[in-house]
């Protein structure tokens, strides 16, 4: 098993909630150690640039003005294959096709405002955390 490093996003429907310890908990449960964290607001642009995959996607603008409401909790979770744990602990986007005990299946709203964002691939996890953590902050 490799040892690898995921980015995790809490959201701003949870941070309002103030669940981010509970999101916190179930992911460290799980094995995942946090190496970095932090507590931000993104403006549209950085929103725009962290989801510019989906640019030409329906759902892109209502994605921005969302990820901007409020505030998000961008942390960097380290493990034994942390991309797939990381997935497994989130759960399917949509809450309603989630396992229970998930993340998503506990928390989520809806598909929309579903609590949690995780990298897919080791690939990707790379790109989202250099967008958010500058090397030094990586303190694990």
């Amino acid at each position: 098993m490799a040892i690898e490093r995921t980015l995790s996003i809490i959201k701003p429907d949870a941070t309002a909630r103030n669940i981010t310890g509970k999101i916190i908990a179930k992911l460290e449960e799980a094995g995942l150690r946090i190496i970095a964290q932090k507590r931000i607001r993104w403006s549209k642009a950085e929103a725009e640039a962290f989801y510019a995959v989906h640019r030409e996607r329906p759902f892109f603008n209502d994605l921005v003005a969302f990820m901007t409401s409020g505030p998000i909790v961008v942390q960097v979770l380290e493990g034994e294959n942390a991309v797939a744990k990381n997935r497994e602990v989130m759960g399917a986007t949509n809450p309603a096709n989630a396992a229970p005990g998930t993340i998503r299946r506990e928390f989520a709203e809806n598909i929309e405002r579903n609590s949690v964002h995780g990298s897919d691939s080791a690939e990707n996890a790379a790109a989202e955390i250099a967008q958010v953590f500058k090397p030094e902050e990586l303190v694990g």
